[in-house]
């Protein structure tokens, strides 16, 4: 179980806005690059001036890039908009837009550089294995415990904890442990179900 499962959910409360967009004639591509270039925007903002306080802004922008997310795929999908470009652009876009928001982590004063460095590497291994299992089984698989959207829940929560309590801010560092183990596991639940439809 993960925030992915209530996508559909999600997607129901979004389509008045879809259906808004496409009548405006604005394209999947278009809103996935705009959730790359916003990310990289807050993400450089975050790591040139890194005060906590501003990490209040990471909540508030990963809900608005969930939101993009779902938006792109809905108008690809529903106004039939898919393409190879829009494949490309949406998984090389991801993994742009969580090491730019991510790595921001590391330039805090009191975060361990390296354990947010290997947080960013295994969220791009986490990707990197559903798309295995999309070229084994011609399914994406989404499985986690730490998907995209846990990922994104679970760090906007830790940049509001920093903004409002930066004197704790070593608690970060449990987080990033846990979440890299969390991750670990998600890579090796995603390659196990591949292999399991695979060999069935």
């Amino acid at each position: 179980m993960t925030l992915y499962d209530i996508k559909p959910k999600f997607q129901n409360l979004l389509r008045p806005i879809v259906i808004m967009l496409h009548a405006k004639r604005v394209t999947a591509n278009q809103i996935t690059l705009l959730a790359m270039l916003g990310s990289i925007t807050l993400g450089g903002l975050l790591m040139f001036f890194s005060q906590p306080l501003l990490f209040i802004l990471l909540p508030l922008f990963l809900f608005f890039r969930m939101a993009l997310n779902a938006i792109d795929g809905m108008l690809a999908r529903e106004f039939n908009q898919q393409s190879t470009l829009g494949a490309i652009l949406n998984e090389i876009g991801d993994i742009i837009s969580d090491a730019a928001l991510y790595l921001s982590f590391a330039f805090l004063t009191g975060i361990s550089a390296w354990l947010v460095v290997l947080v960013v590497l295994l969220s791009w291994l986490t990707e990197f294995c559903g798309v295995i299992a999309q070229t084994l089984t011609h399914i994406r698989n989404y499985r986690g415990p730490l998907g995209k959207s846990d990922r994104a829940f679970l760090l906007g929560a830790l940049g509001l904890f920093i903004a409002c309590w930066p004197q704790y801010i070593d608690i970060a560092n449990k987080v990033f442990t846990a979440m890299s183990l969390l991750l670990v596991w998600t890579c090796i639940n995603r390659c196990r179900c591949a292999m399991e439809v695979n060999n069935a």
